[in-house]
């Protein structure tokens, strides 16, 4: 798998997010997730998964995601 990693990490004013440390953050979970990600699509096709199901699953998950800022 080819990573693109974001080359803008937009925050809600529009405004791209410019802290080193962030960045730095923000590429390394980046870099994980998609590993993590691209593991489990594999285990499941390989365990028989249809790959268009998998990938809606997987879309669903970040649907699914809910904000820290939402009580």
């Amino acid at each position: 798998m080819t990573e693109a990693l974001p080359t803008i990490w937009p925050q809600s004013d529009g405004e791209p997010v410019s802290c080193r440390e962030k960045l730095r953050v923000l590429e390394e979970n980046y870099r994980e997730l998609a590993q993590e990600m691209q593991d489990m699509f594999e285990d499941a096709v390989l365990m028989g998964v249809d790959e268009a199901a998998m990938r809606r699953i997987l879309a669903d998950l970040v649907v699914a995601l809910t904000s820290p800022h939402r009580p």
